[in-house]
């Protein structure tokens, strides 16, 4: 039998609460609890739920019931930070922003929960970003001023002054690379992905990155060889994805003893288009591999300082590979080489080759 004194909850809400305003908090980005003295919840967003602060139609977090309690006690509202485990096995720990504000004289008060972990994560990798930055840049800006000091001591010996100036030029053009690189990242995190997209044939930009990469290849006896498959097309920024493959053989390169040799192959399947950079080098440690893309980060500090490594090379590749929706992944071991593969969604290809039809 019916009984018509129960309501739903939807009912319930619209009872105490103009639809208005409940329309307003489920359409805030915010997590939103509207709560009554009398009645206790009358409004919840459902993450509220998800995230563990409501259960069974109740406030379960003693921390924010505690800020409830000053607010019902003052009158005035009140703002805090909460820790909260993230749901699933995951042991990392949220950090959710509380604001609760009184609405009226009958005790309604009105809970708004932002989740600013990300927000924070991001503002910790910019100051270490900056940090490291800052330190990057005092070893070859103190080298230049250290060098400066020897050529004008040493005026009187033109041997001398050519050997420290020639110091100078090389460290002024690392400068100058780690400066190119520290921009070309910052720009690679603020781009637009649709921005300066277009078709691409993948095998003319490894080719190009080839090519680039020639001198130094030579400079080192090593031989660059490549397998490219025609007509691979891909929907991206061109100046982006040849630096990437450039940086690959690069560090292939600089990584790799003399009379060795540098491979680079495109290939493509049903679902996707993978360039790949084998090297026969020195290979990588295995605790290091989950960080060889981190900013600055080097595996062999003093092997980066001889080639002019400035440490953001793998993490630019990093960025363009994630900007075409794709990702980069690595297999090494010491002594044995490393190879590199940056592989795209074969989607993105078969979208782009439909709009062209059109």
């Amino acid at each position: 039998m019916a009984r018509p004194w129960l309501k739903s909850a939807r009912e319930a809400q619209h009872s105490y609460v103009a639809p208005e305003l409940l329309a307003v908090l489920e359409n805030l980005d915010s997590i939103s609890i509207l709560f009554s003295g009398a009645e206790g919840i009358i409004h919840s967003s459902s993450e509220a739920s998800q995230i563990g602060i409501v259960r069974n139609g109740r406030v379960v977090s003693e921390e924010l019931l505690a800020l409830i309690r000053v607010v019902r006690r003052t009158g005035q509202a009140q703002e805090g930070h909460i820790e909260l485990p993230t749901t699933g096995i995951s042991e990392k720990v949220s950090n959710l922003r509380v604001r609760v504000v009184p609405l009226n004289e009958r005790g309604m008060i009105l809970l708004l929960i932002d989740d600013v972990s990300e927000a924070e994560r991001v503002d910790a990798v910019r100051r270490d970003f900056v940090a490291n930055i800052s330190h990057e840049l005092k070893t070859p800006i103190g080298a230049l001023s250290l060098l400066s000091e020897a050529v004008a001591a040493s005026s009187d010996d033109p041997e001398m002054v050519r050997h420290f100036a020639g110091k100078m030029s090389v460290t002024a053009k690392r400068l100058t690379e780690l400066v190119q690189q520290i921009i070309t990242l910052s720009k690679l995190q603020d781009t637009n992905p649709l921005r300066e997209f277009e078709l691409v044939d993948i095998g003319d930009l490894v080719s190009e990155a080839i090519s680039q990469a020639q001198t130094n290849a030579e400079s080192r006896q090593i031989l660059l060889t490549a397998e490219i498959s025609n007509d691979v097309n891909l929907f991206g920024d061109r100046e982006q994805l040849v630096m990437a493959f450039h940086n690959l053989i690069e560090n292939a390169i600089n990584y790799s003893p003399e009379k060795t040799k540098v491979s680079i192959s495109v290939s493509s399947d049903p679902k996707s288009v993978s360039v790949i950079v084998k090297d026969q080098g020195i290979g990588i440690p295995e605790g290091d591999l989950e960080r060889i893309f981190e900013r600055f980060y080097r595996v062999d500090p003093a092997r980066s300082r001889e080639t002019g490594g400035t440490g953001l090379g793998l993490s630019i590749v990093k960025h363009v590979a994630s900007i075409h929706g794709g990702e980069v992944t690595v297999w090494s071991k010491p002594n044995e080489g490393s190879s590199f593969t940056m592989k795209f969604p074969r989607s993105l290809i078969s979208q782009t080759e439909q709009g062209v039809q059109r």
